[in-house]
């Protein structure tokens, strides 16, 4: 009696224990996508911020909330980190996937060249430091966060990047 009752307790518990181990998996040994955003001002103008963790100037962006789409998250993000408003994405520039290109976590970073529109603005203090919009020719010298060197350079070249 009290074999059988554990079995059935067993059994349930088991899978219980194989879900939970197949759900921390995908969170923790699978890459997380994100977006950048080049942002393109009617002026022509590109707009960078400058991150609170490292200082360095970088394209707007972040992680694809759960239930959200690319195109959403674009927006979401931009509005976030920049004040802007999104008018349209114009195209895709690449999927950036190298495991090491964020010092954070694995990511997969879909970025887009977007026009947008608005009155800057810092909305996110304790991750963002600065907004600025550079002339396409005078970026900021120096290295920018993670990627995003590549990313622009392959924009400019009018690239669409798998890497």
């Amino acid at each position: 009696m009290i074999f059988s009752s554990f079995k059935a307790i067993a059994q349930p518990l088991r899978r219980w224990w194989r879900f939970i181990q197949t759900v921390i998996g995908i969170i923790f040994r699978h890459p997380v996508p994100g977006t950048s955003i080049i942002p393109i001002l009617p002026d022509g103008r590109i707009v960078l911020i400058r991150r609170r963790d490292n200082g360095l100037w970088s394209l707007p962006g972040g992680m694809v909330d759960w239930g959200e789409d690319v195109a959403t998250a674009v927006k979401r993000e931009l509005a976030e980190e920049t004040g802007l408003d999104l008018v349209k994405i114009r195209r895709l520039v690449g999927v950036y996937s190298a495991p090491d290109r964020d010092p954070r976590i694995h990511s997969i970073c879909i970025v887009v060249e977007a026009d947008v529109t608005g009155r800057m603005k810092v909305r996110d203090p304790l991750e963002v430091m600065e907004v600025r919009a550079f002339p396409p020719g005078a970026l900021p010298p120096g290295q920018l966060a993670h990627d995003h060197s590549q990313q622009l350079q392959d924009y400019f070249a009018g690239l669409t990047t798998l890497a």
